[in-house]
């Protein structure tokens, strides 16, 4: 892949001739900025995925962070670290007993040879990938995609499981819900091969609820009197009206 600016134009490009949705919603987002880690072996690019896994970016990178302190003599804890590490010191990082136990299981899978290389993973497809690591208890289809878009720069990998892509999509046609992985992925397949760089932009579309705009709609028109209650202002008005004139008579 071509490093350096503009590397994803010719992508940019085929997007935003798509329709007028799309060259909106890249108008909008800007230049693409997606930032793939291509030196992380796929084995550390697992343990991060999990690690931000339903996590905000800032929780994350804490969880990283006292990870990487228990072992301060390599730069990330190896295979071995983790399979011989004191369960409750990895949940002191903030892992939860279940991504303890996943983060565990990628170590013994690396030893195992089970995860493979970073050498090795570049000479296989995509689904090649995903098949064979998914196999590890505690990782789903999701986590290998992460590693193929962010370790391997992989450019034709659209995550349809993720909430927040098929929220994109649904924010990016004003959809009044979000559409199934299965229809957004054959919708997808028009796409390719820029379903990388679609990701990203679909990260980032606003997002408007329906809810808050049905919400916004109702709070901006006038609120109507029940008949009874009209027709008791109108009776008050008319009696103040009276009483006034009387009052000016004498």
């Amino acid at each position: 892949m071509t490093k350096g600016a503009g590397r994803y134009d010719q992508s940019v490009a085929f997007l935003r001739n798509l329709d007028a949705d799309w060259a909106r919603l890249i108008d909008l987002v800007g230049p693409c900025l997606h930032d793939p880690k291509a030196a992380r072996e796929p084995y550390e690019a697992l343990i991060r995925a999990i690690a931000y896994q339903q996590l905000t970016a800032k929780a994350g990178d804490a969880i990283i962070g006292r990870l990487k302190a228990l072992f301060k003599d390599a730069p990330f804890p190896t295979p071995a670290n983790l399979i011989e590490a004191d369960f409750e010191a990895l949940r002191g990082c903030g892992f939860s007993a279940t991504k303890v136990a996943t983060i565990k299981a990628i170590a013994e899978g690396s030893l195992s040879g089970l995860i493979p290389s970073r050498a090795e993973a570049l000479l296989m497809d995509d689904e090649s990938l995903i098949v064979r690591i998914v196999t590890i208890k505690g990782i789903g289809r999701w986590t290998v995609e992460m590693l193929l878009m962010y370790s391997l720069e992989r450019l034709d990998v659209l995550p349809v499981d993720d909430f927040g892509i098929r929220e994109g999509y649904r924010a990016l046609k004003s959809l009044s819900a979000p559409l199934k992985p299965k229809e957004l992925h054959e919708i997808g397949k028009g796409w390719a091969p820029h379903r990388t760089v679609a990701s990203w932009y679909l990260w980032r579309a606003p997002r408007k609820q329906s809810g808050q705009r049905n919400a916004a709609v109702q709070a901006a028109k006038p609120k109507k009197k029940s008949g009874r209650k009209e027709k008791r202002a109108q009776k008050l008005l008319v009696q103040k009206k009276g009483k006034t004139r009387a009052i000016r008579k004498k």
